[in-house]
């Protein structure tokens, strides 16, 4: 049986495209310091559509997602899930990129302070 496409990707998967991304050789000279942040997560575009997604990081201005199939820059609301609880987040989708696996890489910055 075939692996659903749109599936959210794995803890394998993640691994597979951290390691092949390698570890940075260049000073981050961003405003906000990053933190790693592996959660199951949701993307729901602007035009309705939901794409099950893997948080990678996130600072207090943004946020970068694992996921399989493309998603076009735009506004789009994000939802990250603890054991306990469910966070909504408007982001603004600012890039996304092809990389191992078929896995797409994904980022964008929060457009309010709160969970929605």
């Amino acid at each position: 049986m075939a692996n659903d496409p749109w599936s959210r990707p794995t803890m394998d998967d993640l691994k597979k495209v951290l390691d092949s991304i390698g570890k940075k050789t260049y000073v981050d000279s961003r405003a906000a310091e990053r933190l790693d942040l592996t959660i199951p997560a949701e993307i729901v575009t602007s035009r309705g559509n939901t794409v099950a997604a893997v948080t990678r990081e996130i600072s207090r201005f943004g946020i970068g997602l694992l996921h399989k199939g493309a998603i076009s820059p735009g506004d789009a609301t994000v939802k990250m899930y603890s054991d306990s609880q469910e966070f909504k987040y408007e982001v603004k989708i600012s890039w996304c990129q092809p990389c191992e696996n078929g896995m797409f890489i994904s980022g964008g910055q929060f457009l309010s302070k709160e969970p929605v």
